[in-house]
């Protein structure tokens, strides 16, 4: 959200994507613009252009939406050139009524967020001037499918009511495997979906800080951890949540690997100038003049940042299957001369995730599951 600078401000905070982001930079000055580029990793006037290229590379994406929207007041006259970077149906009107203006952009939310998100995360006054957003949303069913358990987990906080698990099994090894980081062990396991997009679930050791078990995530993700994947783990607790043994079968049986985790559904909002620092906005959040002077004429500032953000991660394609139960006669133990390898991974305790474009490795989303969903009302000796 921009207003018009001012010697005394009232400050809120509201929404931000990256796509915004260049688009900022691209009409800023001075310091701020400085800082815009530095929290962009690009120098300003590429911004822009990157933006554009982003942006037609996730509309290519299947499963992906993206959209931008820019609305602004009548009385403020944009500059033909930095207006003209944006498409001509991002462009709407703030008529100067708060509540029908918010009507509207909420709407616009709804939309594009095909109904995840209902509320635009910005607060309208008479002062605001123009208002720039952008929505992402993805979805993706698992190419393999879980079924769902009641969550079995040591850690205190979620064994105080029961917490729906996910469980399923594989042949395929190389979904899962330990990174060596600078912050500790931390344990990957990629779950795959359809368009090509995928979920990366990270559990570091215990004494890790969720900044530290994502940062490694993304770290694997450019290469700067190398991973040991799991035909190449030896036996024993070799990771957090992850233990590789030998387990008895009545006949040969490939490896195995065994996974359990947690079904979440997360809603979150961000303040983006509680962190202005690594936004890029500390310059840019001061009222007391214009640092826009490539958006127009006006003198602006940003007057609020924020970010709203919803996830919801379930058995994706479960399937319900009727159980069918055998009376039981007496029978001799069962002849367990096989003997094979099983790799069992459990995140049942606090864990990251990254949600990846599985070709260009770009991340979508990210968060941390402290909460996860409980299991039903009814026992699972009822279905």
């Amino acid at each position: 959200m921009f207003r018009r600078t001012a010697r005394r401000s009232r400050r809120r905070g509201y929404g931000r994507c990256w796509p915004t982001w260049p688009h900022l930079a691209n009409g800023a000055e001075g310091a701020a613009r400085a800082e815009l580029a530095e929290a962009l990793g690009l120098p300003a006037g590429q911004a822009r252009d990157a933006a554009r290229e982003l942006l037609t590379a996730m509309g290519a994406m299947r499963g992906l939406d993206t959209a931008l929207g820019l609305w602004t007041k009548r009385t403020l006259e944009l500059r033909h050139e930095w207006e003209a970077s944006l498409s001509a149906d991002a462009h709407g009107v703030l008529t100067g009524d708060p509540v029908a203006d918010h009507r509207a952009l909420d709407a616009w939310t709804v939309k594009q967020t095909g109904g995840l998100i209902d509320r635009m995360p910005v607060t309208l006054t008479e002062d605001t001037q123009l208002v720039l957003a952008s929505a992402l949303i993805m979805r993706t069913q698992w190419l393999s499918p879980f079924h769902e358990v009641e969550l079995e987990t040591a850690y205190e906080p979620w064994v105080t009511k029961p917490r729906m698990g996910l469980q399923r099994s594989s042949a395929v090894l190389d979904r899962v495997g330990v990174a060596d980081t600078s912050g500790g062990f931390v344990t990957e396991l990629r779950v795959l979906g359809n368009h090509a997009l995928d979920v990366y679930l990270l559990l570091g050791e215990k004494d890790m800080k969720p900044g530290q078990v994502l940062g490694a995530g993304v770290d694997i993700l450019t290469g700067r951890h190398a991973v040991v994947p799991g035909p190449r783990l030896p036996y024993g607790n070799v990771g957090p949540g992850l233990r590789v043994e030998k387990v008895r079968c009545t006949r040969p049986e490939p490896p195995r690997l065994e996974v359990t985790t947690a079904a979440y559904h997360l809603n979150a909002s961000h303040d983006l100038l509680r962190l202005h620092r690594l936004f890029g906005l500390t310059t840019a959040r001061d009222a007391s003049r214009g640092h826009f002077p490539g958006i127009s004429d006006i003198p602006l500032a940003v007057g609020s940042a924020e970010q709203n953000t919803t996830v919801k991660f379930g058995a994706l394609g479960f399937e319900a299957a009727a159980v069918t139960a055998l009376g039981a006669v007496a029978g001799s133990l069962p002849d367990l001369r096989y003997v094979t390898t099983q790799i069992s991974a459990a995140f049942d305790r606090p864990f990251g995730f990254l949600a990846v474009h599985r070709h260009t490795r770009l991340v979508l989303t990210a968060g941390w599951v402290t909460d996860p969903l409980p299991c039903p009302e009814h026992g699972w000796e009822d279905e």
